[in-house]
């Protein structure tokens, strides 16, 4: 029985073959058994208004009032964000306040 190795990108062991490739359904990365192993990327280093280096799972809090596209609405200073997480893209920081999700830049937040 052959082995179906983790994903390069992620390192998540649910991937599966798929004709000459190996797809991992968690981050979308797709790779061929015979090509060279590629160099995983590094994550860019994100920092806050202040400068301080921010990671997945943190607490920030909003350092400006920010209106909302698209609605009618504020996200007031001082707000408390819990659990950020980073994705790619103009917006980097994904977040929930008070149950919907926001997608923030990170010269808005300061590190709680």
């Amino acid at each position: 029985m052959s082995t179906i190795p983790a994903c390069p990108k992620c390192a998540s062991e649910n991937t599966y073959p798929d004709g000459d490739l190996f797809i991992c359904p968690d981050c979308a990365h797709e790779w061929s058994a015979s090509a060279p192993a590629e160099e995983v990327e590094a994550e860019p280093v994100i920092k806050d208004a202040n400068g301080n280096v921010l990671n997945a799972g943190d607490s920030a809090t909003l350092v400006k009032d920010l209106k909302l596209k698209g609605g009618s609405g504020t996200l007031k200073a001082g707000t408390k964000i819990k659990n950020i997480r980073f994705v790619s893209g103009d917006h980097p920081i994904d977040c929930k306040i008070d149950g919907v999700s926001y997608l923030l830049k990170p010269e808005f937040l300061k590190k709680a």
